[in-house]
């Protein structure tokens, strides 16, 4: 009998330590199987996004490290959440940017992660290899883009609330992505003659020059714009940065011309805004010589910021079509976006860093 009860004991202690009393089993993006506790209240984010991603869930509180791309001082960041939250950049540091993680600061901090969230898991230091070493579970996220990917969206944001026992915000979150994309779409789905548009100086690992574009960028996507872009690019699957033919542009010479402000990083002698000014090509552009170029937020920083592309989606909707957009105040309807993404609004901030040029018409008089 002693040995029967021996065997028993020792065959509990074996699936609690693999099934422990106190933990829940979710499925991460990968569709791996991770154990993490029931009661979550410390957590670390590693790689592009996954922070700003654990911050629409106002899980702040629970952030108990940063990578380094949080306490970075730059002129220019324009991460909507880490203005809205300046209190990451006194937390420790606990690994490299884009996900380069360091085991040995994870292990060392005085109050270490329950779970550890990674986004781009090909990127930096190996999900496996992380648990294994730290012990801890990482439960992967995908990142996708709200245009052609919003269910890679969806499902982190889902398993997110999974993980936090906050599934009710996930939904909060889900329902108010698709009610924006949708009153964007009405608003626009059947507008005839539209004007003809074109988004240059988007960042791409890096500031760019004015002919930096997106064949489908998002705030056009969203409103049913007529990029010239997308036209001519068979890839408007890929939401990759594209370069775009000066002389094409000059050929197609849309009607709208709009700039990512992230050129303005290249320099008063450089950049976007610089060539707008002085390149006779762009200064032929009769967008140029009828003012209508138009200044948006940049969002690819730190991979994409959902909320900033929200925003500049009607913000360019109300610049293409006046009419279907009167009632809206492209600066509130910012704010309510970050508000409800971030509970901070936070456009002014953002304004200000990029020279008080967002979502006003850009001079181009003498440089």
């Amino acid at each position: 009998m002693k040995t029967t009860f021996a065997l028993f004991c020792a065959g509990l202690f074996l699936i609690l330590s693999v099934f422990p009393v106190n933990a829940k089993n979710i499925l991460d993006s990968r569709g791996k199987t991770v154990a993490v506790p029931n009661q979550i209240s410390r957590i670390i984010c590693s790689g592009p996004g996954a922070l700003r991603l654990i911050t629409y869930f106002n899980a702040q509180d629970l952030v108990v490290a940063v990578d380094d791309m949080e306490t970075a001082r730059k002129k220019f960041d324009a991460r909507p959440y880490a203005i809205a939250n300046p209190q990451y950049k006194k937390l420790p540091v606990f690994g490299e940017f884009r996900g380069n993680d360091d085991p040995e600061k994870i292990l060392g901090l005085a109050t270490p992660p329950q779970v550890i969230f990674k986004t781009y898991a090909t990127m930096g230091y190996d999900p496996v290899e992380l648990s294994q070493k730290t012990d801890i579970p990482v439960v992967v996220l995908g990142y996708g883009n709200l245009a052609v990917q919003r269910d890679v969206v969806y499902k982190s944001l889902r398993i997110i609330g999974q993980v936090l026992n906050r599934k009710e915000r996930a939904d909060e979150l889900i329902g108010f992505f698709d009610k924006q994309i949708a009153e964007l779409n009405q608003r626009t789905a059947v507008i005839e003659n539209k004007k003809t548009c074109f988004v240059g100086g988007i960042a791409h690992k890096g500031p760019h020059g004015f002919l930096s574009t997106e064949p489908s960028y998002p705030p056009f996507e969203f409103v049913n714009a007529a990029n010239i872009a997308r036209a001519s690019d068979v890839r408007v699957q890929n939401l990759s940065h594209s370069s775009f033919s000066k002389e094409k542009l000059l050929d197609e010479n849309p009607q709208v011309l709009f700039l990512d402000l992230s050129t303005l990083q290249m320099g008063e002698d450089h950049g976007g805004l610089y060539e707008l000014k002085t390149d006779p090509v762009f200064q032929a552009l009769d967008a140029v010589a009828n003012g209508r170029v138009y200044g948006v937020l940049p969002y690819n920083w730190y991979t994409q910021n959902f909320g900033s592309i929200l925003a500049d989606a009607w913000y360019v909707g109300k610049m293409l079509y006046p009419d279907q957009f009167a009632d809206v105040d492209p600066v509130k309807k910012a704010d309510e976006i970050y508000e409800f993404l971030l509970s901070a609004k936070v456009y002014a901030d953002m304004d200000a860093l990029f020279h008080n040029k967002a979502f006003k018409p850009v001079y181009l008089g003498a440089k």
